[in-house]
């Protein structure tokens, strides 16, 4: 652990190591109240950091399953990107249980219609027209081979910006119960966008979906981005420059 992190706000948090899962940011397994936590840190800014934490507290209210925030003891409920949730009891999803991580985001896409834009954050439809801004992904950092077969991979889908996505509901993110209950965590990558970044159907679907987890990586994941690039780019002979 980063030996900068303050966590002295929750007296009495013990860390107990670490999990592994956390791609971009630091996390930790630990127990504060005689509970299990697990405590994250997030390099999001504190507007973009508020927003997922009160998407999360909204989602709970929904009846959405979802990590509890645990607010410091002055009430804070994160201190330089920590913050600390219950900590979930639940096994990886496997193919077996598409079918309740389906059911989950649709719950999350259903109850966010009218849930503001993540700020700092860009949908891939408002990508289209602005190739870099105040946002989480700059298109004009690929190569420009790479940044047309991107936005070609949006425009045959037609994004629209529907409701709040989970934007990586994989098997690392998607924790099943003992009561077989699809609990969705991390959500880093959360914004609102188009249903089908998160409920993949057709190719063009999983095309599009490709392409915006490597123009989301791109920077803070540049190897994995690279890696997917190729997959994007020699699946129709083009090669990354």
């Amino acid at each position: 652990m980063d030996s900068g992190a303050d966590l002295s706000a929750w007296k009495g948090l013990i860390v107990e190591g670490s999990l592994t899962g956390g791609a971009r940011n630091e996390v930790y397994r630990g127990r504060f109240d005689d509970q299990e936590v697990v405590i994250r840190r997030s390099d999001r800014s504190d507007d973009s950091l508020r927003w997922e934490l009160d998407l999360l507290d909204y989602l709970l209210t929904r009846e959405c399953r979802v990590p509890r925030t645990i607010p410091a003891d002055d009430g804070r409920r994160h201190v330089k990107g920590w913050h600390v949730q219950n900590f979930v009891h639940g096994r990886h999803a496997a193919r077996d249980d598409a079918a309740a991580i389906r059911a989950e985001l649709v719950r999350v896409h259903k109850c966010t219609t009218e849930w503001p834009q993540r700020p700092n954050t860009a949908s891939a439809k408002t990508l289209l027209s602005i190739p870099a801004g105040a946002n989480d992904v700059d298109l004009e950092a690929m190569p420009s081979a790479l940044a047309e077969k991107v936005r070609r991979a949006w425009l045959a889908v037609q994004p629209r910006d529907r409701c709040v996505i989970h934007g990586d509901p994989g098997a690392a993110n998607a924790l099943i119960t003992a009561e077989g209950e699809c609990v969705l965590i991390d959500w880093d990558e959360a914004r609102v966008d188009d249903p089908l970044f998160d409920l993949k159907v057709t190719e063009a679907e999983e095309l599009a979906a490709l392409a915006w987890e490597i123009a989301v990586c791109w920077k803070p994941e540049p190897a994995y981005a690279r890696a997917l690039a190729e997959q994007l780019l020699t699946g129709e002979g083009g090669h990354m420059t």
